[in-house]
């Protein structure tokens, strides 16, 4: 708490440090405020104005910037964040101000980071990080030169090559796991259903409706400085239930079976996703076909979805995507032959009804005396 009661004076005042201009945290007293109300809106109209001025180091601002966020962002994708701008930007310009970085700086920076052999994704998200904090200082605390909006986005938003396994491939790797074992059981979840490593390593036991053959995916796991943590998903969307096959049903009910006095407050793997990764990467040479990543099931699920005619509206609300968009700009291209039976539907339905409005002297009597 950084507001404060004077009870000789029956006044308010607030105490508080900050970031000057350079960088250097200092400490600000006010006093003389009639109401608590009165002090910190002159605590955060002072943060605002001085702490956020253009003048100061990058490395600075970047603190204000995740303070102002800290409400809006969900915690991991803080630590995301924060992750990527420390380990990326600063090292190139935390001791520069903010006003003074120009277009031709963050060419240069683009440059350092292609070089570094990062691939065409990972650079465009390490771009948004520094277009997201040049956005707020210009929308927020009006940064008069914008150096990101004359530079062209490095990186592409989508991979140029999405993997998955076919389910011949898949069949593959996972005959190399002992069948109803911990693995075995997960990587059928993870194929079978698309969902994300994250939400499958959050599931409980309770999750499972072993009746009507459900699951309901309404949290995401990760790990943080050693700890588990259990939050819920980015969006609305992730939080959803699917219908799952029997056969996968009773597979998680024989696990679940086969541990001890097995609890519903427990989750069904309690591991983490390194070790996930770790596994499925011994299996692949195991079983000799070609290496991809745990997320990569999750486009294994969509393409078998796609190759079975699957719409992508259903596909869409059983991974969760925010939009259909998401959808049918990954997997799109797994539905090449579409349009061609859109118009192999029409024509059959244009023969059909006129062979039944045919006359009867018209109609084909062959075989008949």
């Amino acid at each position: 708490m950084s507001v404060y009661k004077d009870e000789q004076r029956g006044t308010w005042y607030c105490m508080f440090r900050y970031n000057d201009w350079t960088g250097r945290q200092k400490q600000k007293c006010k006093r003389g405020f009639k109401t608590k109300r009165e002090a910190k809106e002159y605590e955060e109209q002072f943060m605002h104005t001085t702490e956020a001025d253009m003048n100061m180091k990058v490395g600075a601002f970047v603190e204000t910037y995740f303070r102002d966020k800290q409400g809006e962002l969900k915690e991991r994708s803080i630590k995301n964040k924060r992750y990527m701008i420390e380990r990326h930007i600063l090292p190139y310009f935390e001791q520069k101000s903010m006003n003074e970085i120009t277009p031709a700086d963050i060419i240069q920076w683009q440059n350092k980071m292609r070089e570094a052999g990062y691939s065409q994704t990972y650079l465009r998200m390490l771009q948004n990080q520094m277009t997201a904090l040049f956005t707020h200082a210009s929308n927020i605390y009006n940064l008069t030169n914008n150096p990101c909006k004359k530079v062209k986005k490095m990186g592409k938003s989508d991979a140029d090559k999405m993997d998955f396994w076919t389910y011949e491939e898949y069949q593959q790797f996972i005959n190399t796991i002992e069948v109803g074992s911990r693995y075995y059981v997960l990587f059928e979840i993870l194929f079978w259903t698309g969902m994300r490593i994250g939400e499958l390593l959050a599931l409980f036991k309770s999750d499972v409706n072993f009746q009507e053959n459900k699951i309901s995916i309404s949290k995401t796991y990760y790990r943080a400085e050693g700890k588990d943590v259990i939050t819920t998903p980015k969006t609305e969307q992730s939080v959803r239930t699917i219908d799952i096959p029997e056969f996968l049903t009773q597979e998680i009910k024989e696990y679940c079976n086969k541990l001890y006095e097995f609890p519903n407050s427990e989750r069904l793997f309690p591991i983490v996703g390194e070790a996930v990764q770790h596994k499925m990467v011994r299996h692949i040479q195991k079983a000799g076909v070609k290496k991809i990543r745990v997320h990569d099931l999750r486009h294994s699920a969509c393409a078998y979805l796609a190759h079975q005619g699957v719409a992508p509206m259903v596909i869409k609300e059983r991974m969760g995507h925010k939009d259909i968009k998401i959808t049918l700009n990954t997997y799109g291209h797994l539905y090449p032959n579409e349009q061609k039976k859109v118009a192999d539907m029409l024509n059959r339905k244009r023969n059909e009804a006129s062979s039944e409005n045919a006359p009867a002297g018209n109609r084909d009597i062959s075989g008949t005396d």
